[in-house]
C-alpha cells in the first residue's frame, strides 16, 4: 500500500479503541468479522483505530498476520478515521526495524513502538535513547511514529528524558499513555506542549481530570465495550471542560472488568451483540467465562444500553 505522508494533518483528538482480533474456531484470524468491527468502532464515534496492539494478541500473531490485519484495517475504514498499528514484537532491534519497516507499508497513519522493547527492565534511558535514534534513523522518514507504554512483558513508563529527545525528533504523533497517574501526565503535557505529539489517556478512572490538563482523548480497553459513551465524555470534556461527571462516575468503576480475562471478556460482550463470530483467543487462560463473569458483562451492557442508549 505505501507510506502515508507524514505531513498529512495531525491524527484527531477523541476515542482510539485498543482493537482486539477476532479469530474463527479453527484459530485462523476472522477478516468477515474483523469487517464488521472496524464497522462498530466507526458507528460508535472512534476517532481512529489502534490494531495490532496487546489488546489484539500482537504477541501470538505472526508477522504475516500482523501485516494483514493492518492492510485489512485500513482497507476497512476506507478513510473514514484514521488507522495506526503497533506490532513490533522481536527481542532484537535488527528484527523490529525489519516487522516495523514491513508495518508502515501497509498504509497505516501511523506505526507505534512499544516501550519495552528498547531497552530491558534494568537498562538505563541511555540504552532506550541510542535504540531508538538508530530506530528512528532507520525506519521510512514518511512515517508519523508513536509510543505504547505496553504492560507486557513489562511496564516502561517513558522518563521526562526520554519524552524530551522524543518531543525534540519532531517524529511522534501519538502516545499511548498507562502510567495512571495525573500528576506525571501533567508534567508530560508541559513537556509536549507546542509539538504535534499527542497524549491519549489509557486510565477510565483519571480520564475526565486529564482532559481538563490537555489530554488529547482515550485509548484503552474499555472502547471495547461502550466507545460511544468514552467518545461523548472525550467530546464533552474537550468543548466544555469540567462537564460529563455523570459518565466518569460510571466509566471509572465499570472499567474494573478490564481485569477479567481480557480480552475473553471483550470479546463475549462482541459475540453476544452479533459483531464477532467466536471468543476464541491464543492469549493462555480459560477458552470461556464463568458465569459470574457473563452476568458481570451482561448486566453492564444492559445498565449502560437502558439508561445511556449506547
Amino acid at each position: 500500500m505505501g507510506i502515508r505522508n507524514s505531513k498529512q494533518q495531525n491524527l484527531p483528538n477523541g476515542v482510539w479503541p485498543t482493537m482486539i482480533t477476532p479469530f474463527q474456531e479453527d484459530g485462523s484470524v476472522d477478516y468477515t468479522s474483523l469487517r464488521r468491527l472496524v464497522d462498530w468502532y466507526i458507528n460508535q464515534g472512534a476517532a481512529g483505530l489502534f490494531a495490532v496492539c496487546q489488546s489484539s494478541e500482537m504477541f501470538f500473531l505472526s508477522k504475516e498476520e500482523k501485516i494483514g490485519i493492518a492492510e485489512a484495517t485500513v482497507q476497512y475504514a476506507s478513510g473514514r478515521v484514521p488507522v495506526i498499528c503497533s506490532g513490533h514484537t522481536s527481542d532484537t532491534l535488527e528484527d523490529q526495524i525489519e516487522e516495523m519497516t514491513a508495518l508502515a507499508q501497509t498504509g497505516v497513519d501511523a506505526v507505534v513502538l512499544i516501550t519495552n522493547r528498547l531497552a530491558g527492565e534494568d537498562e538505563p534511558d541511555r540504552i532506550f535513547i541510542e535504540r531508538l535514534e538508530k530506530l528512528i534513523d532507520t525506519l521510512p522518514q514518511g512515517i508519523k511514529l508513536g509510543f505504547y507504554e505496553c504492560p507486557y512483558p513489562y511496564k516502561r513508563l517513558i522518563s521526562d528524558e526520554v519524552l524530551e529527545y522524543v518531543v525534540h525528533t519532531g517524529r511522534f504523533s501519538f502516545l499511548k499513555d498507562t502510567c495512571c497517574d495525573s500528576e506525571r501526565i501533567r508534567n508530560r503535557l508541559a513537556v509536549m506542549k507546542g509539538s504535534d505529539f499527542k497524549l491519549y489517556n489509557a486510565n477510565s478512572a483519571t480520564l475526565s481530570e486529564s482532559i481538563r490538563y490537555g489530554v488529547n482523548g482515550y485509548s484503552g480497553i474499555m472502547a471495547n465495550f461502550h466507545p460511544s459513551l468514552y467518545a461523548r465524555l472525550v467530546s464533552k470534556q474537550l468543548q466544555y471542560p469540567g462537564s460529563g461527571d455523570d459518565l466518569q462516575n460510571l466509566l471509572g468503576p465499570l472499567s474494573s472488568v478490564e481485569d477479567a480475562w481480557y480480552p475473553l471478556s471483550a470479546k463475549h460482550h462482541l459475540k453476544v451483540q452479533g459483531i464477532i463470530d467466536t471468543v476464541r483467543t491464543r492469549k493462555p487462560g480459560p477458552e470461556c467465562l464463568d458465569e459470574n463473569h457473563i452476568r458481570i458483562i451482561e448486566q453492564m451492557h444492559q445498565l449502560i444500553s437502558t439508561h445511556y442508549g449506547g
